[in-house]
């Protein structure tokens, strides 16, 4: 068990984007659900406060805190996808639920939170031995919204 884990500030909508989320992933699943006790600024006794979930393994906490809170680029959860179908699936359910593409392969969620949908070679596609071929990948990457793992390792090899 990891003794770090993220929590997701949400205004009403902790259950709903941890069930849309735990749904996205294997070895996914909901933990434990808390609702508040007491009237307060997270809301009514007995809604929602916090979610415990598990997402791909990694434990995370979704909290009804209140009030609307923006996220932003400075932090995102990157999904590292074994095949061109992972990326395609995973991409076309943020898509549908409400998201927004944007370029280099993120897109934001219906809820604002940033996600990288990238193939698990994407690092050595950019960082790799070869310079020139990392510096093609990173040039055909910055073109791309929604990643392409062939144009990348064809950009890679020259």
């Amino acid at each position: 068990m990891s003794k770090v884990s993220p929590c997701l500030w949400f205004n009403g909508e902790a259950e709903e984007a941890a069930n849309f989320y735990v749904s996205l992933l294997p070895d996914s699943r909901i933990e434990r659900v808390q609702n508040n006790l007491a009237d307060g600024l997270a809301g009514k006794a007995g809604t929602v406060l916090l979610v415990d979930f598990t997402l791909a393994g990694q434990r995370f906490m979704a909290l009804n805190g209140g009030m609307k809170m923006e996220y932003t680029h400075a932090v995102s959860f990157v999904i590292d996808c074994a095949d061109q179908a992972e990326i395609d699936r995973l991409w076309d359910a943020l898509l549908a639920h409400g998201g927004k593409a944007e370029q280099c392969g993120w897109l934001r969620d219906r809820y604002g939170v940033s996600w990288q949908i990238v193939p698990a070679e994407f690092r050595r596609h950019i960082a790799g031995s070869d310079q020139a071929g990392a510096a093609r990948a990173m040039q055909a990457m910055l073109g791309m919204v929604k990643l392409d793992i062939e144009a990348l390792r064809k950009a890679y090899e020259g």
